[in-house]
């Protein structure tokens, strides 16, 4: 039984205390200044220790940490973790920017900790599926990626307004909070993005200035891929889709299936998987991250990989607001 510290305890921070308790193989101890919060959070759940400082929940060992505080504050604290010998599970993205990010990377290194960064799309079975039918080569080597993605924010997270959300040095807008989902998946399926251009900006989400449409067009080395989320339309969808030489490949999150073609005019063939609620997506992640605890399986998205994506993100971000029309990443 693994003994886990989850620092953090919003809405992402209980669902990783909720679905790691899920898991039957972990006890979960909490870290939280909000005092409300942490004491409602320790009546909630069956809880091992409750802290409101880093310092005093670093007296007790624990097998590793959970970071579920805003993205700015992620290299910090999980610098804090590595220094003590804790092994890291750190949320989406890596951080707001590469500050830090060398020194928490040697501490990683020298102290031999794994270390995970959460995009859970790499637990989704079906986006698994798909990248296994990539990856045997059997549809040719991939020559363009299309991503498109939209929610209802106002429906989905209402409380946007209220939190990280809506400040973009805290990890805020569509770019840090949804689309760095998406382009993490799509290297994942197809490769390092290398050069990119985006353009981004508020549209009409209520009570924030952050952006909340993007469009990014981009090259993962020969790969062309495009990229179009936004957080306002009534669809909840997430399309990716990729073209390769010998067919087309197209995971639909929305509906939980892959589907593929190999010839025109001919019909999808669809690869669906029993329906999925949130928590057990989530509850794939966890053990994913126990089994890399115990040696058994690598990461699923190491540091080094999410790292990758912070450059990209970083880069997209660079692109507002310039007349730069490609960023190399």
């Amino acid at each position: 039984m693994h003994r886990l510290l989850v620092i953090g305890t919003g809405s992402i921070g209980e669902r990783h205390i909720r679905c790691f308790l899920g898991t039957s193989r972990a006890t979960v101890g909490i870290c939280e200044i909000n005092d409300r919060l942490r004491e409602e959070i320790a009546v909630k759940y069956n809880i091992c220790g409750a802290f409101s400082a880093l310092e005093d929940a670093l007296k007790t060992n624990w097998d590793a940490a959970i970071v579920a505080t805003p993205a700015h504050t992620h290299i910090p604290i999980s610098l804090k973790l590595a220094n003590a010998g804790v092994n890291l599970l750190i949320e989406k993205p890596l951080s707001t920017s590469n500050e830090g990010i060398a020194e928490l990377a040697k501490v990683i290194t020298a102290k031999k900790l794994v270390t995970a960064v959460a995009y859970i799309y790499r637990a989704h079975p079906v986006l698994s599926a798909m990248k296994l039918a990539l990856d045997s080569g059997r549809f040719g080597k991939p020559l363009q990626l299309v991503a498109v993605c939209g929610q209802s924010f106002p429906f989905y997270r209402a409380a946007y307004r209220d939190t990280y959300y809506a400040d973009r040095r805290r990890g805020g807008g569509a770019i840090q909070d949804a689309l760095t989902h998406i382009l993490n998946a799509g290297e994942w399926l197809v490769g390092p993005i290398n050069r990119l251009c985006c353009d981004a900006m508020h549209k009409t989400l209520p009570g924030v200035e952050v952006e909340d449409t993007v469009h990014l067009i981009c090259r993962h080395g020969e790969v062309m891929g495009n990229y179009s989320l936004n957080q306002y339309q009534a669809p909840n969808e997430v399309t990716i889709t990729v073209v390769c030489e010998k067919g087309t490949l197209r995971f639909e999150l929305h509906r939980n299936h892959w589907r593929w073609m190999t010839e025109p005019s001919s019909n999808w063939h669809d690869e669906a998987m029993a329906p999925m609620e949130r928590d057990d997506w989530f509850i794939l992640q966890e053990n994913a991250f126990l089994d890399a605890l115990k040696g058994k399986a690598e990461p699923l998205c190491t540091f080094e990989q999410a790292q990758q994506t912070l450059k990209v993100q970083l880069a997209a971000m660079e692109c507002l607001g310039t007349d730069v029309y490609w960023k190399k990443v």
